[in-house]
Order: C-alpha cells, then sequence, then structure tokens
C-alpha cells in the first residue's frame, strides 16, 4: 500500500478532529463554562494525537493476494481479519477514488459478490496499479465464472 494512505487518514482525522472539537468546545463553553470547553478540546487533542500514529500502523496493516482460485485480503491494526474470495463468486470489481484521494494519487478497489458478507476492498493503492488489479480481478472473474 501507498505511504500516502497513512497521509490520507491523518488529514481526514486532523480535519474531524479539529472541527469536531472545535465545534463541542465552543458548545460546552457556551452551556457550562470553560473547565468543560478545556476537557473537551483536550479530549479532541488526544484523539488526534492517538489517531495520528495509528495511522501509519493502519497503513501497514492492509494486504492483498492473488492466488490461482481465490482473491485474499487482510487487514486490522487491533483485530486482523482476513477474507478469502473465490473468483467464480466475483460479480462487480471497481474503483473508486474521492477528491481527497486523488489528490493524493490514491484509489480504492471494490470487489462485491452476491453475498453481502463477502464484499471486500483494497484501500491505497496508486492509480495505475488500482486500474490494472481491477483489470486483472475482472478477467479471472469472467474465466472462473462461465463455468456456473
Amino acid at each position: 500500500m501507498s505511504p500516502a494512505l497513512a497521509v490520507y487518514r491523518r488529514l481526514v482525522l486532523a480535519a474531524l478532529c479539529l472541527v469536531g472539537g472545535g465545534v463541542v468546545a465552543v458548545l460546552a463553553y457556551a452551556w457550562t463554562g470553560p473547565v468543560w470547553a478545556s476537557v473537551s478540546g483536550a479530549a479532541a487533542l488526544s484523539a488526534l494525537v492517538c489517531g495520528w500514529f495509528l495511522a501509519g500502523r493502519f497503513q501497514r496493516s492492509w494486504g492483498y493476494a492473488e492466488a490461482p482460485e481465490e482473491f485474499y485480503t487482510t487487514y486490522g491494526v487491533l483485530v486482523r481479519q482476513m477474507m478469502v474470495v473465490p473468483y467464480g463468486r466475483m460479480q462487480v470489481v471497481d474503483v473508486t477514488s474521492d477528491l481527497l484521494e486523488q489528490a493524493l494519487g490514491l484509489a480504492t478497489v471494490r470487489v462485491r459478490t452476491a453475498a453481502s458478507t463477502a464484499d471486500t476492498r483494497v484501500v491505497g493503492l496508486g492509480l495505475e496499479e488500482a486500474a490494472r488489479l481491477r483489470d486483472r480481478l475482472a478477467a479471472r472473474s469472467e474465466s472462473f465464472s462461465t463455468g456456473l
């Protein structure tokens, strides 16, 4: 995964903590006074610091592998998860990228199956790499599903 994924997570976290923490601090100051405003500001700041360090771990936790008959994804910082999706079960493989991801050159490959619990995604890929992965998965999906 691209190191820009950690930058993306940190930017989103900073925006949420600063805006959300600022709103909560202003409301706390208006309703209860400066003590609770300071407490809410400190809570937002500590969430920002913790999330800042966890963003790198989050980026390093993502991985994927293409086996002969299945597609594997693994992710998770506190709880590791591994998804196995057989190529023949894949229905839709698409690439998405929001504005911030596009600015950082990132994309997400989403793999959808008939069972919604087996859907998976690969985040933090470069745009070209994501398009190549999508094409490979779609081609393998078609070749495995022709026998159904």
